[in-house]
């Protein structure tokens, strides 16, 4: 379907099947409806009702309706969110299932400069006004949304958070363990090099072992900082070794770490945009977007 020229089995019928008439200020617009046969007259709002609203109206009047489109003379299509105070300014085509109808709108008196700028200030505030009507509804729809997002979110969150929960315990004992291990062993290599120094060998023998030692412990430290970029830091080593453990338990348990976090994302994200529009629902303002992310 490539405009109304290109309509197959579509008819031109004479203009004045579709009539416009101003009565109180409003545009009625008067068509024969195609299975009904009859005339019907449809007074629209220009500056609050749009296209798609003006043809749904008239598809609601006759059953019998299974296309209604509205086209520019040139055969392009008018976008359904228009306002039919734009429509109405120029000539247009109105498509009803094959039939095109010709519709030449009545062109209104000219007004003074003055008269029209008071007029447009008054649409704008009628458009104004109707929006803020409108925008509480939307924003408890809002509202109603994100919260079954929370529930849904919080849901598949719970077993994730239960079996995180149990892979942590594991992963910090562990950790616990490995710690209590290496103050264990650095505690029987002091009492060992006491020993060997004053009970079996001297000073003079054991304090080049003693020099090795040291030496070989701040080769591992360096070795650490080789592979992992980071200071051998006890919190920081600590930490990483956590991690290793949490990941490796990870794996044998089938816990996708990442599904969590990006759930965990979510709901952070639903939660902070519940806590903006209840403010604005508070404040009686418009809904604050969040930015998008980086």
């Amino acid at each position: 379907w490539r405009g109304w020229e290109g309509a197959p089995y579509s008819t031109l019928v004479p203009s004045d099947e579709v009539t416009i008439n101003y009565r109180h200020g409003l545009p009625v617009i008067t068509l024969l409806l195609p299975t009904r046969s009859e005339r019907c007259r449809f007074t629209v709002k220009p500056m609050v009702t749009t296209v798609g609203a003006f043809l749904r109206d008239v598809q609601r009047e006759d059953k019998g309706i299974e296309r209604a489109e509205a086209f520019a003379t040139d055969g392009s299509k008018v976008s359904d969110a228009t306002l039919m105070e734009v429509l109405l300014m120029n000539d247009f085509k109105l498509v009803i299932n094959n039939t095109v109808y010709s519709v030449s709108p009545p062109v209104k008196a000219k007004l003074s400069s003055e008269h029209a700028t008071e007029m447009e200030d008054i649409k704008s505030l009628v458009h104004r006004l109707f929006v803020a009507l409108h925008l509480e509804d939307h924003q408890l729809r809002k509202e109603r949304e994100l919260l079954q997002k929370l529930d849904h979110l919080k849901e598949e969150l719970l077993p994730l958070e239960q079996m995180k929960a149990r892979i942590t315990d594991s992963a910090d004992a562990k950790t616990s363990r490995l710690l209590w291990v290496g103050l264990a062993l650095m505690s029987t290599q002091g009492g060992a090099l006491a020993w060997l120094t004053w009970w079996v060998y001297s000073w003079d023998i054991m304090e080049p072992v003693t020099y090795f030692i040291t030496y070989g412990s701040a080769m591992a430290f360096y070795a650490y900082f080789v592979l992992t970029k980071q200071d051998y830091i006890y919190p920081d080593a600590k930490d990483r070794q956590f991690l290793h453990y949490f990941h490796r338990k990870s794996k044998k348990q089938h816990f996708n770490v990442e599904r969590y976090n990006k759930l965990k994302e979510d709901l952070a994200e639903a939660e902070e945009s519940l806590r903006r529009l209840r403010q604005a629902l508070h404040l009686r303002l418009p809904i604050q977007e969040i930015s998008a992310k980086d």
